[in-house]
């Protein structure tokens, strides 16, 4: 399961026991951005080098509590701060969106919504998609909102970690539960927007050696707790209790061109399960 509370639900409504595996990303290898990409998207979106980019992350749904990031740049006051929201509305309409908007205005805050389609950085560029990823909105931002109300475990926090950038984020359930305990250092808020709450976001945008402190200690405690060698570490155990010695360790990626990185099972190893709908049997073999 990706979290603790889905982990007790399904143990409290059908009995089973799981494992939490949360997500994860490669903090082994640190991002490598690509500086033509960066500074593109930068121009693309009318920002000028002395803007700094304040970067929502998410799709703009109500969950996410955008208004907060909002709210958030009307009490720093400072022209050079520029909200951008690297995802367009869509999934649950755009009435949201339209109220953003407006609000933005009313509260004399420079927002930029990005208009075209962000690709996922995990896909290959295909043609008549975006040259954009997030992966090159994240490296020029100079600073992070996550102000969302729930969610299961929080992508972009993990991401802002990973590209080395404070953050403002909302204590939603999973988040306290699973995640503050690690220790991070963040900016937090608990549903409401406090002076004291932007004196601290204001002092981090001010003060750069207390920023890079911040996102270094961030980024080791990341690479402890939701690396892909943790993620393989508990792959392997689980594979393990279920194949044995059938299944060959997940290891490293390795370095050398042409070798593949893939699971191995062992097919001698494995039995199969059939299930024949006609009869009703059951009918267990070994692989050969």
């Amino acid at each position: 399961m990706i979290n603790s509370d889905a982990q007790e639900q399904l143990a409290l409504r059908t009995g089973v026991s799981s494992t939490i595996i949360p997500n994860v990303l490669n903090f082994e290898r640190p991002p490598d951005p690509d500086e033509d990409g960066i500074l593109a998207f930068r121009e693309s979106i009318g920002l000028s080098p002395e803007d700094r980019m304040i970067l929502q992350p998410t799709r703009i749904v109500k969950r996410k509590g955008i208004e907060s990031a909002i709210e958030l740049l009307k009490e720093l006051d400072d022209s050079r701060n520029k909200l951008v929201i690297s995802h367009e509305a869509g999934d649950e309409g755009y009435e949201y969106a339209e109220w953003l908007k407006h609000y933005a205005c009313e509260n004399r805050v420079d927002l930029r919504l990005v208009s075209g389609h962000i690709s996922d950085p995990w896909t290959r560029k295909l043609p008549g998609k975006s040259a954009y990823t997030l992966w090159d909105i994240y490296p020029y931002a100079d600073f992070i909102t996550y102000p969302s109300r729930y969610e299961g475990f929080g992508n972009a926090f993990l991401e802002a970690i990973y590209f080395k950038k404070p953050l403002l984020i909302n204590r939603y359930a999973t988040f306290v539960r699973d995640i503050e305990p690690i220790g991070f250092e963040l900016v937090t808020m608990d549903g409401y927007l406090s002076k004291e709450t932007v004196r601290e976001v204001r002092t981090i945008l001010d003060a750069s050696e207390k920023r890079q402190k911040m996102v270094d200690l961030n980024y080791r405690l990341a690479t402890r707790h939701y690396s892909y060698s943790v993620l393989r570490g508990q792959l392997n155990g689980l594979l393990g209790a279920f194949f044995g010695d059938g299944v060959r360790p997940l290891r490293e990626p390795c370095q050398t061109p042409g070798c593949d990185d893939i699971l191995h099972i062992e097919p001698h190893a494995l039995s199969s399960e059939l299930y024949n709908a006609e009869n009703g049997r059951l009918s267990v073999g070994t692989s050969s």
